[in-house]
Order: C-alpha cells, then structure tokens, then sequence
C-alpha cells in the first residue's frame, strides 16, 4: 500500500508546528533530537561487552533494538507516515519484549511455568507476536499501551529495592525513577497540553522526551543486570562504573564483571 509511505499518514502528529524549518522534514526537532540514541547504543555494547560474554550475547541485540528505536523514530519524525510510526512502536515493543526475556528474575514468572526461562521466553515471543499484529488495529493507542508497561516495571523494580540494601543499586534506581518521571512528564505534557505549549511557542517536550529516555536506557540496563546477578549470577561480582570516568559528576553507568568470586 503505497499511502503507508505517504507524509502525513500517520494519525499521529506531535506539538511541534511541521515543517517549520525544512520542506522535508516535518518535525525538525523531533527527529534529530534522536540522535542520542545512535550515540548511546553503540556506545552501551562496547561498555557491557564483558557483562554480555559472560551472561548472555542477546545483550547485544537489546542494543541494536535500542539503536532501531532511534532510526525509526527518527523517520517517523522526519515524515510522520503510518509506516514509521508502525516501525517506530514495534520495535520499543521488541526491546521490552527481550529484556524481559533476558533479565525478569525467575521468581516473577507465571505459576505455570515453572523456573523454566526457555518456556518463559517462548510465552514473550508469542505475547510479542500477536501484540505487534494487534498494534495495526489502533495504532493512536499503541503508545499509551507501550507506556503502560512501565507500570509493571516499576512493580518489579519496586519489589527488588525493598529486598536490596546495596546502596549503589538504591541510588541507581532513583536517579532512573527521576529520569523517566521528567521523560514521561514531557511525553504525556506534549500529548496533552499541546495549546498551551503552543501559545508560550515552546515546541519541544517531545524532543526532551527523546533525549532523557535515552539517557534512561543505560542505567535500566545496570539495574536489570544488577537484579538478574543475583538470580542468575550468584557466584559472580558485578561492580558499576561510569564512562568516561568514574570520578566524574556525570557519567554513563555500565556494570564490571569482578574476577572475584563469591564464597558460597
């Protein structure tokens, strides 16, 4: 169907005022402001290359879903078609898909499973599966969906702080809170109160949203690898360290997979 392709055949449009500094691209701001997640992606698999050897490679590919987040996204922006907007949520919807396949600690799975991780797997696939079909029926509803989500994952990491008393991991999840609160605050602002933006001519809260949920994804990665070793990797040490350097006020977390070993 060639209207998928068309400019403007998403039902979606964003506050930003289209085609404003470009003939080409309908939202200028939108769309480059995900550069962030071409530059965090592949900077996150050099970092969490030694955790991903040792746990698991798929770890790899959340990061190329992560950097396909941002090319489709960044598409959608640019032309506000169906078919980026499509390609833009399947692929938020995938990434979900796999870290909950790598990282949900086997306790949380359903009853009837089991501790069986390849059947858990294999019910996320199938769950993924028909949600990507389901997603062409409404599409207007696809991202309020995909947000939803965060409400369990923030259920589990609520659950695993109360049972934590390393601090570090206590820090990292606050500071994770506070940066999806701000990115969401921004999303849900732009969808909502888009008059208003646009009588203060202030057109960017999609943008910020873009840039802080990048920000977002590598301290979710340290926070799910974190709580997966203690499941998973119980004779291992994992230590958190922040690029470039960390003794630096600001810095992106990875987690160091210690020689040491813990004494069982």
């Amino acid at each position: 169907m060639p209207s998928i392709f068309a400019y403007q055949s998403s039902e979606v449009d964003w506050c930003e005022s289209n085609f404003q500094h470009s003939e080409l691209v309908a939202e200028f701001y939108n769309t480059f402001s995900n550069v962030t997640f071409l530059v965090f992606g592949p900077l996150m698999m050099f970092l969490m290359h030694p955790y991903a050897q040792v746990r698991s490679h798929w770890v790899y590919i959340i990061c190329i879903l992560f950097m396909a987040i941002g090319l489709f996204s960044m598409y959608f922006h640019m032309t506000l078609s169906f078919l980026g907007q499509i390609l833009d949520e399947i692929a938020i919807l995938w990434l979900l898909a796999g870290s909950y396949g790598i990282w949900l600690p086997r306790c949380y799975f359903p009853a009837f499973l089991g501790q069986s991780r390849l059947q858990f797997v294999f019910l996320v696939c199938i769950t993924t599966i028909v949600s990507t079909f389901l997603s062409f029926l409404k599409p207007t509803i696809n991202a309020y969906a995909l947000n939803s989500i965060a409400v369990h994952v923030f259920y589990i990491v609520f659950q695993e702080y109360k049972k934590m008393d390393n601090k570090e991991l206590r820090h990292i999840i606050k500071v994770t809170v506070v940066l999806w609160a701000f990115a969401f605050s921004s999303w849900i602002s732009d969808r909502l109160l888009c008059s208003f933006w646009q009588w203060i001519n202030f057109f960017y809260l999609h943008s910020i949203w873009h840039v802080l949920i990048s920000i977002t994804f590598p301290y979710g990665i340290v926070i799910m690898a974190l709580v997966d070793a203690r499941y998973e990797m119980p004779d291992q040490t994992l230590k958190v360290r922040y690029w470039p350097q960390d003794t630096w006020p600001v810095g992106l977390p990875y987690v160091e997979v210690s020689g040491d070993h813990k004494s069982c």
